[in-house]
């Protein structure tokens, strides 16, 4: 049973009801942390790719993957791990260049 304080700093976090499931959280925090890495690789317009940013974008998502991967469904964990191995090759091949 949860305390009449915790309810209310449920609500004001935006919650409703019941407090949703870590795992869908962290899919889209892990998705918005590889798409913000290719975007901070992306040399469009003349732009210096930002590795240092990407870097830690890369390292979160990964860590914040290792941590619920047990617990995904079998599809959300291949494309996870689908996007994030894209997105360290990228991180590779632009660092090297």
């Amino acid at each position: 049973m949860s305390s009449p304080s915790a309810s209310a700093a449920a609500e004001a976090a935006g919650f409703q009801g019941e407090i949703p499931s870590v795992e869908p959280l962290l899919v889209e925090v892990i998705s918005t942390l590889a798409l913000a890495a290719h975007a901070y690789l992306s040399d469009h317009e003349g732009r210096t790719p930002d590795t240092a940013s990407a870097e830690i974008a890369i390292d979160v998502a990964s860590s914040a993957f290792d941590r619920v991967k047990e617990r995904l469904r079998p599809d959300e964990r291949l494309a996870l791990t689908q996007m994030l191995t894209e997105t360290r090759l990228m991180f590779v091949r632009k660092r090297g260049a």
